[in-house]
């Protein structure tokens, strides 16, 4: 295993030479560098698998945290508003990063083709995880990463890799919630489609019997198994998914924040502001003059 992580370093060392995140030629995998350590970082993670090649970093999600090193490889099964922070990062050792997006559609084709089932019935579970690395799994991440020198095999190769690095963590030893998502009737696939209708409309005002009568559950049903998966209620979520978008704006607009404020959903500038600066740690004008400097 250290001779693969070695190797995966080097990979990445030559893919991403400033610090940032960086798309590559094979699709939905991104690399990152960061040279020091940072301040926390609010940002919504997409349905990913997540490893930390070099050095260490935590992602908080809500009130709960992870925290994952080359060791490890972390999961979100969902679409999640996080705040993360690179913990170990040196200009001499910087942190390096491996992310590989993906959607329950490709998680359903693998379910499909194997013996193990993922129960409806169960209950729903936190929509992100860390587990140990084993050697199978960082076999399959380095073949993947492989492909960026060869970019010929791109196209035949890496949505093969890709389903194999899925199967993989399915047959891990918390594989059932990353299978819970993609198995219709089950309460995870019922929040799911909850959460990417928020994400979808989190502009509108939403009522809590709508977005029930999405899950097929009552109210109380929801919100318990809403912030069992996203440890937030969906008004929490909304709010979240609002204020990074509008900071998103901010940052790469020139509109001034009582209009970004309307343009994401709030009718009252000044509780936007309020909030903006509860999350952020600033109003908006003084974080992103920051953030831009």
């Amino acid at each position: 295993m250290s001779q693969l992580q070695a190797e995966l370093v080097q990979i990445i060392v030559r893919y991403a030479k400033q610090d940032g995140v960086h798309e590559t030629a094979v699709p939905s995998l991104y690399l990152m560098r960061d040279s020091n350590a940072s301040v926390p970082n609010p940002g919504v993670y997409k349905p990913s698998f997540c490893v930390v090649v070099q050095g260490s970093k935590e992602v908080w999600l809500g009130e709960a945290r992870f925290r994952y090193s080359p060791a490890d490889y972390l999961v979100a099964s969902v679409h999640l508003p996080v705040t993360a922070v690179v913990i170990e990062a040196t200009p001499e050792v910087p942190y390096l990063g491996f992310k590989l997006e993906f959607t329950a559609t490709q998680v359903l084709e693998v379910l499909h083709d194997l013996e193990k089932r993922v129960r409806p019935g169960e209950n729903a579970k936190r929509g992100m995880f860390v587990s140990r690395m084993n050697l199978p799994l960082l076999d399959t991440v380095i073949r993947l990463a492989r492909l960026l020198d060869a970019p010929n095999d791109i196209a035949v190769l890496a949505p093969l890799y890709t389903k194999e690095i899925l199967y993989r963590i399915l047959q891990g030893e918390q594989g059932s919630t990353l299978g819970q998502i993609a198995t219709e009737g089950s309460s995870a696939h019922q929040i799911n489609e909850v959460i990417e209708y928020i994400t979808s409309h989190y502009v509108r005002s939403l009522r809590i019997e709508e977005l029930a009568g999405i899950a097929n559950m009552s109210v109380s049903s929801l919100h318990r198994h809403f912030k069992e998966v996203t440890a937030m209620s969906p008004i929490q979520y909304q709010k979240q998914l609002r204020l990074q978008e509008a900071r998103r704006l901010l940052l790469t607009e020139s509109a001034d924040a009582t209009e970004i404020a309307f343009r994401v959903g709030y009718e009252s500038p000044s509780q936007f502001s309020r909030e903006y600066s509860r999350m952020f740690g600033s109003p908006p004008r003084e974080d992103i003059k920051r953030l831009r400097a």
